[in-house]
């Protein structure tokens, strides 16, 4: 039922999903996100990227590997990734159709915050990714600024019909993703995204944004700041 309820509402986001994410705040946390990941990557990574979207994100680190597929469960994210000509496949993060140690490096950003079975998705993460290989998980985090304004604002419209409360979201402490990650995988760093800006608009404006920016970057590596990321992606390693 959960997976049936995320496809529509994914399949619903996907006519509106790009309005703005080319500029501004949504741009640089793109932009921001594709630097951390490719602190990973070699020219001979294969790489995959679980809820891949419309492919923004995995476009950009197509030309730091060797291999990059994308998977997403909803078919209008890929309709717009396969017109980027990305190789994608559908699928959920709950049955990844891959085999075995199929990657070097797997990533997934703001995806499994909708997951509600997350041991089964990281067990499946885990499952395609070889051993020595790298985990990056993105999750939300209750230790945040972001946390707490999702707390009391109103919701935010994707759709003329849907809104972005008509999907299962959860919130994590580093702890609780410690818990869902497979025994043979194990927590190396984490990395923050989205410490300090209070809400997307502001990196429109003049000065506050080129600042928000420059403070964002440091935060996001900076040992104990970087924890209070709205964004949490974790650097998780897979024991050989």
């Amino acid at each position: 039922m959960t997976k049936l309820r995320n496809k529509h509402y994914y399949d619903e986001f996907s006519t509106t999903y790009e309005r703005h994410r080319h500029e501004g705040y949504h741009a640089f946390i793109d932009e921001l996100t594709t630097d951390l990941v490719s602190r990973y990557m070699t020219p001979e990574t294969r790489l995959l990227e679980a809820g891949c979207g419309t492919g923004l994100i995995l476009n950009r680190l197509v030309p730091h590997a060797k291999v990059a597929v994308g998977v997403d469960l909803s078919s209008g994210m890929l309709r717009k990734a396969s017109a980027r000509n990305l190789q994608v496949v559908q699928g959920s993060v709950n049955e990844l159709p891959f085999a075995d140690d199929s990657f070097d490096l797997v990533c997934s950003f703001k995806v499994l915050a909708h997951v509600e079975q997350i041991e089964q998705a990281m067990h499946e993460l885990s499952r395609v990714l070889r051993p020595g290989g790298y985990l990056l998980a993105e999750f939300y985090n209750t230790m945040s600024l972001r946390y707490l304004i999702k707390r009391i604002k109103r919701p935010t419209a994707i759709s003329a019909a849907v809104n972005d409360e008509a999907v299962y979201t959860r919130y994590d402490s580093l702890e609780q993703i410690r818990s869902y990650l497979p025994s043979d995988v194990q927590v190396e760093t984490v990395h923050g995204i989205r410490v300090v800006t209070p809400f997307s608009q502001a990196h429109r404006w003049p000065l506050v944004g080129p600042a928000l920016r420059i403070v964002e970057r440091q935060a996001a590596v900076l040992p104990g700041v970087r924890r209070l990321g709205g964004f949490l992606l974790v650097v998780a390693r897979k024991r050989d």
